[in-house]
């Protein structure tokens, strides 16, 4: 059952599903292949499966999730990805595709307040999704104006994702022509295409809230200097949204959905990788696999890595520019005494520099001279992850990739993971008991698992890779092959990880009959 604690959900729009997209079939296949349970790829067997398709997903993993990983490790249950989940009626309507809901099989739980802003002069704000205890908390960490200014920036945020939402994020694009629309001068209009950190600026004068609403820019993979305005979706997503965990953690989720998936008919190959993909003309005929078999089918959706999804097709992209790759991650996982006093769910530890960090990872591809951190505690919310008595901490931080980095992770790494423990223990010094590493993950790591660049994080959302300059979800050439995933519409993101998935089925058979929502707006 799905737990929300605070807020409404009974506002969502119900607006007339919309195709702006070219269909790659003129029938509907009745024979699908997968290639990928991650979010996106569970997302698009569920909408191909609920419009009657038979669908076979092929996972290389032994388990769902994809970029939404998981370990077990002396009785931590530990989320190696995304530990942040917004939006989550998004995923909700993968689950109406089949007839269910996400109560069928998620019990969400709210997480309040959303984060804890930790700065380095000491002073610390808790994140509220509710408009007056959020203004009420900047009215007294930074003054009457600023809560005055925070209301007109939330208004603003909450008008760009109506205008944006569902005529850019919700809907593919065949050419940048094609996105001209009314939409696209409203977003002129209200200032989307100025760089993200001016906008704020026009509403909060301190420069610490000035961070709370541009930080979310590092999800694209763009400095808040550098970053369009329209990203900051993704502050409305974090601020005023609302934030929701998983019981059972966010596993959970892909768990859920491949659970849904399987009930509805669809076939799960896991530990089984495609090798290559079987051509005729124009059209692929089969999927081959490392265990030698070879699945005929009608069409196929791909939710691999760019650099594999060219080369299961043989096919070299027309480019003017070599793809940008957004910065890394170091991800490390710790576990400590648990203690009464322990921050919130999720914390944003702010260093005492801010433009130099970008710089530090995108331009010079060197670590962050002070790093900001994001400090998750998931067993705030489910104590059930951790042993008795003890805590589990994700602690990310973010670092160069490696095409543009030069940093020997295998002579590094175990320094700066313990200057990640003291930054974060100086901080928050009531996590610093008792502390154990269970698991770090660097861009060489990600590298090994074998995401391009070493980044998690998939294409920088520059404006050459944005909306309809991003890389399509259709390839030239192929007739019968839609792509799913970060690196293609609408990009990085658990809720545009779900997105990209129907879109690759409307891709293939065409919007849905019924009416589709857009996200409730507060």
């Amino acid at each position: 059952m799905t737990t929300i604690t605070e807020g409404a959900t009974d506002d969502v729009r119900q607006l007339p599903a919309r195709s702006t997209t070219r269909l790659l079939m003129n029938t509907h296949p009745t024979k699908i292949v997968v290639v990928g349970a991650g979010l996106s790829g569970l997302s698009a067997a569920m909408h191909l499966a609920g419009r009657g398709a038979e669908v076979t997903v092929i996972e290389r993993q032994l388990t769902p999730g994809g970029r939404m990983g998981r370990a077990d490790i002396g009785h931590y249950r530990i989320d190696t990805g995304p530990t942040v989940l917004t939006m989550p009626e998004i995923i909700d309507d993968a689950f109406a595709a089949l007839g269910e809901s996400t109560a069928d099989r998620l019990d969400l739980m709210r997480v309040s307040p959303a984060f804890r802003a930790s700065f380095a002069d000491g002073s610390q704000l808790d994140v509220h999704s509710d408009a007056m205890a959020m203004a009420d908390a900047v009215e007294s960490f930074a003054g009457r104006d600023e809560a005055q200014g925070y209301l007109q920036l939330r208004d603003w945020l909450t008008e760009l994702c109506r205008v944006e939402f569902d005529g850019f994020i919700g809907s593919a694009f065949d050419s940048p022509m094609s996105q001209l629309s009314t939409d696209l001068l409203r977003l002129f209009a209200i200032g989307g295409f100025r760089r993200w950190d001016k906008v704020v600026r026009r509403f909060l004068a301190d420069e610490r809230l000035q961070r709370v609403f541009t930080f979310q820019a590092m999800y694209a993979g763009v400095p808040p200097q550098r970053a369009l305005a329209v990203y900051a979706v993704i502050a409305y997503m974090d601020t005023v949204a609302g934030v929701y965990f998983p019981r059972g953690g966010m596993r959970a989720i892909p768990d859920a959905m491949a659970a849904a998936a399987a009930d509805a008919g669809v076939q799960f190959r896991f530990g089984t990788a495609v090798t290559a993909l079987e051509r005729s003309g124009s059209r692929v005929v089969a999927a081959l696999t490392d265990t030698g078999d070879r699945l005929a089918t009608d069409a196929v959706v791909l939710t691999t890595e760019l650099p594999d999804t060219y080369r299961l097709l043989g096919h070299t992209p027309r480019q003017l520019f070599p793809p940008r790759p957004a910065p890394s991650a170091v991800v490390a996982q710790f576990g400590c005494r648990a203690s009464h006093s322990a921050p919130p769910h999720h914390s944003i530890i702010f260093g005492k520099a801010w433009r130099e960090c970008f710089r530090d990872i995108t331009g010079d591809g060197r670590l962050m001279s002070d790093p900001s951190l994001l400090v998750t505690r998931p067993t705030a919310s489910d104590p059930t992850l951790a042993p008795e008595g003890r805590d589990l901490l994700y602690v990310l931080a973010p670092a160069p990739n490696a095409q543009v980095g030069a940093v020997d992770w295998a002579t590094i790494g175990p320094s700066y993971t313990a200057q990640m423990v003291e930054a974060v223990t100086e901080q928050l010094p009531e996590l610093g008991e008792d502390i154990e590493i269970l698991d770090v993950v660097d861009p060489a790591g990600w590298a090994g698992q074998g995401l391009a660049a070493g980044t998690p994080f998939a294409l920088a959302h520059t404006f050459s890779q944005s909306g309809p300059f991003r890389p399509a979800n259709r390839v030239r050439g192929v007739d019968n092959v839609a792509l799913a995933g970060s690196s293609t519409v609408p990009g990085v993101g658990v809720p545009t990880a779900v997105i990209s998935g129907r879109l690759a089925a409307e891709r293939l058979t065409g919007p849905a009959a019924t009416r589709r929502p857009t996200p409730a707006l507060r």
